[in-house]
């Protein structure tokens, strides 16, 4: 058994989900067992300026040293639980003792299972607007749908202001729900992808979609828990 590090705290709502369904999905396949797990909650103020501020030589540096701190506790392996501070993965991943897996790769693998080659992207505005989603997708010939701009500042607003907060508000899932349905209408999207850790908080319990939820914390749990055994 892999010992799994986790550079949690971003925000911290999101970190305790991954902890749950890690254990879950571990208990589920070793038929009771209980995964290896350390957890490095790091700053989610600083990690958010350095990303506003596009100071990604400093933000790499950062989390470079936050994972070498998990490979000190033993971790074999990692992953960040978060998809803005991908902004820099492959910078981090090169610069690391340990292996990292990313929620961009492994999202992308998902949807090229599921045979799809449209969807859309919910997220940060980082996340919207940065290249590292397009990029990873575009490999796999996959096309990425985002929000109209008013629709990405709204999205953006509530999940800096409500979501990495704990705040999970009715009439926020359901303005988010209207964005999917407009995405699926005015793209043709297959289904959406929620970019953010903290989305399927509000999104993983809401009314079945025409358009499929594309859970990026279950799907990076997957791949970490296949990775332990």
């Amino acid at each position: 058994m892999k010992r799994l590090g986790v550079i949690g705290g971003l925000g911290p709502e999101s970190t305790i989900d991954y902890y749950k369904l890690i254990v879950a999905a571990y208990r589920q396949k070793t038929n009771g067992g209980y995964p290896a797990i350390v957890i490095n909650s790091i700053d989610l103020n600083k990690t958010r300026d350095l990303v506003t501020a596009n100071a990604l030589a400093e933000l790499t540096e950062y989390l470079v040293a936050e994972v070498q701190k998990l490979a000190r506790a033993g971790a074999d392996f990692g992953l960040i639980a978060a998809n803005t501070p991908h902004i820099v993965f492959d910078g981090v991943r090169r610069q690391t003792s340990i292996p990292l897996i990313s929620i961009i790769e492994a999202t992308c693998e998902a949807v090229q299972a599921l045979g799809m080659k449209k969807v859309g992207l919910l997220g940060t505005r980082f996340t919207m607007q940065g290249r590292f989603f397009p990029e990873v997708f575009a490999r796999a010939g996959i096309t990425l749908a985002v929000p109209t701009e008013e629709e990405q500042a709204y999205l953006h607003e509530k999940y800096l202001g409500e979501l990495v907060n704990g705040v999970f508000l009715p009439e926020t899932r359901e303005r988010l729900l209207q964005i999917i349905r407009g995405l699926k209408q005015s793209e043709g999207i297959e289904a959406v992808i929620l970019g953010g850790t903290e989305l399927p908080l509000l999104l993983r319990n809401a009314p079945a979609q025409d358009v499929p939820l594309l859970d990026t914390t279950e799907i990076h749990v997957k791949a970490a828990v296949a990775q332990m055994l």
